[in-house]
């Protein structure tokens, strides 16, 4: 699979650590390093952040949806600048691009200038989602990814991938080495939101999900170690 351009998802939960709210600043500098070793390597590299260690609109009883998913998108603009500030600080350039206005903090998204940030070697962060309710991360980043003609996502998650059932509860729980994404469409895996893959798999965009607290798991992904799931379509 050609990896040249990447775009690298990453939960907000994986972020904190252990501790499942907030930054754990130990965690975000261990990813820091690895994607330095990934773009040193000559790779592409944009990145989008879920926002899950600060809030989660869906879990937000009565109120508004509109309003739940304005504060998510803006908690996913906060770990994007967090992470962005932890790969300055390993020596790379990075630009952040939102869907819409954030001051002097962010760019707004164009298609073009991403691309050309990531020719000159500069890791991209989409912030801010969609920029829309009722659309999760799970749908910028494969939209980014089909936008900015990347070859590959890479979703780091809290898990090492994909399983027939809930290892958490079921101890026998089967992990799959490759799925097709037509398969996690037609028995709503719940992998990533349905719209989500059935616009990867329009547009042919596969995927390779993995744990982000194991050990350069980033890297391993990229030189022929990895050991989570690849989603193919």
């Amino acid at each position: 699979m050609k990896t040249d351009r990447i775009l690298l998802k990453l939960s907000g939960e994986a972020l904190s650590g252990g501790k499942g709210t907030g930054f754990d600043e130990a965690t975000v500098m261990e990813v820091a390093e690895q994607i330095k070793k990934v773009v040193d390597a000559g790779k592409q590299v944009s990145i989008v952040i879920g926002g899950g260690n600060f809030w989660r609109g869906r879990t937000s009883g009565d109120m508004d949806r509109v309003k739940a998913d304005s504060i998510g998108m803006l908690a996913t603009v906060m770990n994007c600048i967090y992470t962005s500030d932890a790969l300055r600080r390993v020596g790379l350039e990075t630009v952040i691009m939102t869907p819409f206005q954030v001051g002097g903090f962010t760019q707004l998204f164009n298609k073009d200038k991403a691309i050309k940030s990531l020719n000159k070697g500069k890791v991209v962060f989409f912030a801010g989602g969609t920029g829309h309710p009722y659309f999760s991360t799970d749908m910028s980043t494969v939209l980014m990814a089909i936008e900015t003609e990347s070859d590959v996502i890479l979703s780091a998650k809290s898990i090492d991938g994909v399983y027939d059932s809930d290892p958490a509860t079921n101890p026998d729980a089967k992990k799959y080495d490759e799925l097709p994404m037509q398969k996690i469409v037609d028995d709503r895996l719940g992998v990533i939101d349905l719209a989500s893959a059935v616009l990867a798999l329009e547009n042919k965009m596969p995927m390779m999900l993995f744990g982000l607290n194991e050990k350069d798991s980033i890297v391993n992904a990229l030189t022929g170690k990895f050991t989570g799931t690849t989603i193919t379509v």
